[in-house]
Formats: structure tokens, sequence, C-alpha cells
């Protein structure tokens, strides 16, 4: 019995290593209305933000390498700050996913920024977003417009 009792401490005490390890390393997406809805949210958490870029929001600030844009899901809205080149495809209106951090002002502080990258595709954590708040058939009514134009 005490062979069995030790052998399942030993496996129970490795999966808790495990675990503890996978969460450092687990990034969790989310919409601008969650972000919004879960404030204030820990700084030292990573995590993913997904949405459109609102259309005229694209700034360069005044460093002159910063690059800040705001991201909504056509409900709620997140202000970006990246510092780094945009992806060619980056442009308002489309879907991106944003990955980084919370500062304390509210502002999301990006490390990575992905773009789509044809005129059919959306990040699926995006998608969705857009279809539980209602948004999804103006997303494809205007990709439907831009395919005709």
């Amino acid at each position: 019995m005490y062979i069995i009792g030790a052998v399942l401490l030993a496996v129970a005490g490795a999966a808790a290593l495990i675990l503890t390890a996978f969460e450092d390393s687990v990034v969790f997406f989310f919409s601008p209305t969650e972000i919004v809805e879960k404030s204030p949210i820990d700084p030292d958490q990573r995590l993913r933000i997904g949405g459109l870029v609102v259309e005229g929001s694209v700034a360069k600030l005044e460093d002159g390498k910063t690059i800040a844009f705001v991201v909504t899901d056509m409900a709620q809205s997140v202000p970006i700050a990246y510092s780094g080149i945009l992806p060619d495809l980056f442009r308002e209106g489309q879907g991106v996913v944003a990955e980084g951090h919370m500062n304390g002002n509210g502002t999301f502080v990006a490390s990575e920024v992905l773009a789509k990258h044809d005129e059919n595709y959306m990040p699926p954590e995006v998608a969705e977003s857009l279809k539980k708040s209602g948004h999804w058939e103006e997303i494809e009514q205007k990709n439907a417009e831009q395919m005709r134009n």
C-alpha cells in the first residue's frame, strides 16, 4: 500500500508541475467586449484580442515608431498600441488578432499583430465573436461588395 501511495503521490506531483508550466504558456483569446467586461485585467497576463480595425483609427504616435489603432467587435472597442512593422495586409475595416498585454490605463500593448491573408479569411476567434454580437452578416456583405469591385 505504501508503494502504491508513493507512486500516486509522485504522479500527482508531476501532474501539478506540468499544469503549472502549461498555465504560464497559455494565451487566452478575448473579444473587445470580453476585455471591457473583465476589466481590470492583470498587466502580467498575456492574451490575444481580435476584432475589426476601426476606420480612421490608425495613427502614428509622437515617438515615431508606435502605431495606435482601435479594434472593435461592433459592441465594444479597445485601443491598441504596437511598436513594430505591421503586416502588409493590415488595414482599416479588416480583421486582426493582436497578442500582448493590457497596461494600467486600458490600452492593449501588442507584441505581435496578425492580419488576414486574403479577402475571404478572418481569424476564427474574430468571426465567432462577430457572430455572437450579430454583426457577422454586415462583414460578409462588405466582403462581397469588395469582391465585386
